[in-house]
């Protein structure tokens, strides 16, 4: 017998939703269809932080108390006009053919298939190989505050600024901030990998009671902000902006103007509240690519480290 179904226009395609009614998020009661409803409602944001990213799809086929799938293959049954790219990985000597959104059908095509968060790559798939966007995660300690990772944003910014450099705060959608900062694609992953630590040690030394870079998850404060620098490492992602999380509250990893960053609150930004929110203030990521920057300056603090002693960790290894 045949699911339940209904249909979705999104952009030039009509696309089918299966059990449209299945609670995807239980403290609500939000649906796959009410999933579906919130990526189109902010189709440009979704689909620019995504656009021609190699994606890791974190797909929950019975919603988001259920198995949560990892997948980094495009699910089978793709329709003909879904773009993919085909990555290499190393370590297994294998290939995977990943989603790259082009357009908001990919996106609801994926809700179809169970995906509630997108995790794209820093490149695209012109060259996978070469980062076009630099990563900044204060990922806070077990007891660390979230007024804390506010005050560290603030310190991140700072140094940002004297390095002549706009990034975008998000949140993370958990307990943490993200800021995002558009670079040009001159440099590979180890080398953005580098600056990024580079710049995590200038913001720990600026803050050094509350913040860290230290690799080893036993060796930090467990009240402190950890800047992880190894988001830039290949085949590292995190949750676009826009992308839902897969808890039962339906947070989203949310743009930010700066001036919000010290009042904000993770749970504020949710699949119930960030439409109109979006209708209000537009997508706050739209001038992302106006501006790619450059590493050369983060690069030179890094030789500088190295040339004292300070040599950054596989980015394979295991932090915990």
């Amino acid at each position: 017998m045949a699911s339940p179904s209904t249909q979705v226009t999104a952009g030039a395609h009509e696309i089918r939703i299966s059990n449209p009614d299945r609670v995807y998020f239980p403290l609500r009661g939000e649906t796959k269809l009410d999933l579906a409803q919130y990526y189109l409602s902010v189709s440009d944001g979704i689909v620019r932080a995504l656009r021609d990213r190699p994606c890791m799809l974190h797909r929950f086929p019975t919603g988001v108390t259920g198995q949560k799938v990892h997948q980094k293959r495009l699910p089978s049954g793709a329709p003909p006009w879904v773009e993919t790219v085909q990555i290499h990985f190393p370590r297994w000597n294998r290939t995977a053919d990943e989603l790259c959104v082009t357009s908001i059908a990919d996106v609801i095509w994926a809700v179809q298939m169970s995906t509630v968060e997108f995790h794209p790559w820093n490149s695209r798939r012109f060259d996978v190989e070469a980062p076009d966007e630099w990563r900044i995660d204060l990922d806070p300690m077990p007891d660390c505050s979230f007024s804390r990772v506010r005050r560290v944003a603030g310190v991140a910014r700072e140094v940002l600024s004297e390095l002549g450099i706009e990034g975008y705060p998000k949140t993370s959608g958990g307990n943490g901030l993200h800021i995002y900062v558009r670079i040009r694609p001159d440099w590979g992953f180890h080398d953005v990998r580098r600056a990024a630590l580079a710049f995590g040690r200038e913001v720990e030394c600026r803050a050094p009671s509350e913040t860290t870079t230290t690799w080893w998850r036993k060796d930090r404060p467990s009240d402190v902000v950890f800047v992880d620098y190894n988001q830039n490492a290949r085949d590292h992602t995190m949750a676009a902006a826009y992308s839902v999380r897969g808890n039962p509250r339906g947070t989203v990893s949310a743009p930010l103007l700066w001036s919000e960053v010290d009042e904000a609150e993770p749970d504020d930004f949710t699949i119930a509240t960030m439409p109109s929110r979006y209708a209000a203030v537009g997508d706050l990521t739209a001038g992302i690519d106006d501006t790619a920057y450059g590493l050369e300056t983060l690069l030179d603090w890094a030789d500088r480290d190295e040339a004292a002693g300070a040599q950054p960790p596989d980015p394979d290894a295991d932090e915990t």
